[in-house]
């Protein structure tokens, strides 16, 4: 819950807008080149990861939502948890999609093309999310609000599948090693199906303060 007696509250509540703003913003863009790009270069890891941009374009209206609602405490925990619960099942669907692709692509052995657009994009969400999330994470500090403390998270969790996406595309590109991307996407499913469950059971990765 977001403390109201915060003597910076108000600037607080702005400067977590502002970040929600450009994580929607940021989201966007990753996950319509890197879903192009993976279309284009037939991986399915980079296809993966911008699905999962899309989701968290998802989480982060979310949150923006919760902090523009400041009232009816109630029906803003159990809509909250609804939206968590959908976020979750949205997660566990693209594990689900990922594992199959990559049985698929281990089954007919197929190497997807070089894309220097999907390594540019990794390279880039790996230097902005640890930024983007220090920065959630103080102003989740300022409010006392674990729903911005949870984003933050989620934002972690993108320079991760960012780290995962670049090794199997450098891999790839690299040394010609068609089974880096199929690997590289069913590591991303891991992490994403145990984020998926979490949620769909209404788990939070952080308490309230």
């Amino acid at each position: 819950m977001i403390a109201a007696d915060h003597p910076n509250r108000a600037a607080a509540v702005l400067s977590g807008k502002r970040l929600e703003y450009f994580t929607i913003i940021w989201n966007l863009m990753e996950g319509i080149v890197s879903l192009l790009a993976g279309l284009f270069a037939g991986s399915i890891s980079l296809v993966g990861f911008g699905v999962d941009s899309f989701i968290e374009v998802a989480s982060g209206a979310i949150v923006l939502w919760r902090m523009a609602v400041d009232r009816d405490i109630a029906h803003r925990q159990r809509n909250e948890e609804l939206a968590l619960k959908l976020v979750g099942f949205s997660f566990l669907g693209l594990a689900g999609y990922l594992v199959f692709e990559s049985i698929v692509r281990f089954a007919d052995q197929k190497a997807p093309q070089h894309s220097f657009a999907g390594i540019a994009i990794a390279i880039l969400s790996l230097i902005v999310m640890p930024l983007l999330s220090r920065a959630k994470r103080k102003v989740a500090t300022q409010l006392k609000s674990s729903a911005m403390a949870a984003d933050a998270r989620q934002t972690d969790f993108c320079a991760y599948l960012s780290a995962i996406l670049l090794a199997g595309l450098v891999l790839n590109f690299a040394f010609g090693w068609w089974w880096a991307d199929p690997v590289a996407a069913l590591i991303m499913a891991s992490i994403i199906g145990n984020e998926g469950i979490n949620a769909s059971l209404g788990k939070k990765c952080c308490d309230e303060h």
